[in-house]
């Protein structure tokens, strides 16, 4: 039995942060409904990050709305939206990401909820809260990345502002959601009362940031300084990075300079037994390590440092990966199916409960698929 098998999830999300959210709820043992208009549903079904499509959708709404169900409502439709309301009397956790207003103007907002049931856990997400300038501004994820400074701390010191290659800011605050809601959900059991859970893409990708942010607010306010070359943080020494090698890439995280000048017989490094100069004259050293690293295989270099405990790793492709031994052992891929047609593979759940790897077989839904069996089976009329 998963830990949350007994609970329903109301699922009235769309895109990515909500969705990631209850997704991770129905990994943990949740039944998930997901409650979306049935003239073309969640609007992710048609954000395609590629041209790969699944049944006529998107492969990435395949992939953060599996093992879910799906009720069609008109929320703007007198007789659908009571219908959503009698499922929300019977539901556990809510979950909706739309922009401050929306629900409240469809009368699912928390205190309508509550009045509704009062023990609901319900969790909210914002892209910038309800107060200040930008309460109606667009919460997507690459304006976040760029608000929030956080491209400032990615690419080399030449290179302009540099955001992550994925949602990034989307996926920490359905986590952030879901820590909440958890939290409201073992203080319901202890004291019977739910609870509003409210996340924002802007607070959450701060908290991202929380230990470079925190040396800004103490350092007298210097700003990040990227190195040029090989930046893989703004405030870490030399020799952290990513160097290119005869035949593909080798990363060295955090160590000594003269340690590896010695394991790597490059003397230029035997010169900064200073451990401040691995932050002042950062670029120096790392233009040594690149030209030395390029002379040799990685393989080379792994067999010389890991035997002794210095932090590097080879740099793999994906297709490398997934044949790689390592990969194969953390049984990270499952298949999961719509019908015997529709089939994905796709990652699991990353979290293991008493050992137990937490895999689900039952694909995304099509937009309404269960709205009957769900009427039914919950009594609404309607």
């Amino acid at each position: 039995m998963r830990p949350l098998e007994g609970l329903l999830v109301l699922d009235f999300s769309i895109f990515l942060s909500g969705p990631s959210a209850a997704l991770r709820l129905a990994d943990l043992g949740a039944r998930v409904i997901k409650v979306e208009r049935p003239d073309g549903g969640d609007l992710c079904r048609q954000l395609y990050i590629s041209e790969l499509e699944l049944d006529g959708e998107s492969t990435l709404f395949h992939s953060i709305n599996r093992n879910k169900e799906s009720f069609a409502a008109n929320l703007k439709d007198p007789l659908d939206l009571e219908r959503a309301k009698q499922l929300v009397k019977q539901a556990d956790v809510v979950i909706q990401n739309f922009r401050p207003g929306v629900m409240s103007r469809l009368g699912l907002d928390y205190e309508s909820a509550r009045a509704i049931n009062p023990g609901i856990v319900y969790g909210e997400i914002t892209g910038y809260g309800h107060e200040g300038p930008w309460v109606y501004k667009p919460g997507q994820d690459l304006l976040l990345q760029a608000i929030s400074g956080l491209v400032w701390l990615n690419g080399d010191a030449d290179r302009p502002p540099t955001p992550f290659g994925l949602a990034v800011v989307d996926l920490f605050t359905g986590a952030h959601l879901v820590q909440g809601i958890l939290a409201c959900l073992v203080r319901r059991g202890v004291s019977g009362k739910g609870g509003l859970v409210q996340v924002s893409l802007l607070e959450s990708i701060l908290d991202f940031q929380f230990e470079v942010l925190t040396t800004h607010l103490n350092d007298g306010g210097k700003l990040p300084r990227r190195s040029a070359i090989n930046n893989a943080h703004a405030y870490l020494a030399a020799p952290y990075g990513i160097y290119q090698t005869t035949d593909g890439f080798l990363a060295l995280a955090m160590g000594s300079i003269p340690v590896l000048g010695e394991l790597l017989d490059c003397p230029p490094l035997l010169a900064f037994s200073d451990s401040a100069t691995w932050f002042t004259q950062r670029d120096e050293i790392k233009a040594i390590l690149v030209e030395h690293l390029k002379t040799q295989s990685t393989s080379h270099w792994l067999a010389i440092l890991e035997p002794q405990d210095i932090w590097c790793a080879d740099v793999l492709t994906w297709d490398r990966l997934l044949r790689h031994e390592g990969f194969k052992a953390i049984d990270m891929i499952q298949e999961v199916a719509r019908d015997e047609s529709v089939k994905l593979d796709t990652t699991r759940c990353p979290i293991r409960i008493d050992g137990e790897l937490l895999k689900s077989a039952k694909g995304a839904p099509r937009i309404g698929e269960d709205t009957e069996r769900i009427a039914s089976e919950f009594a609404i009329s309607g």
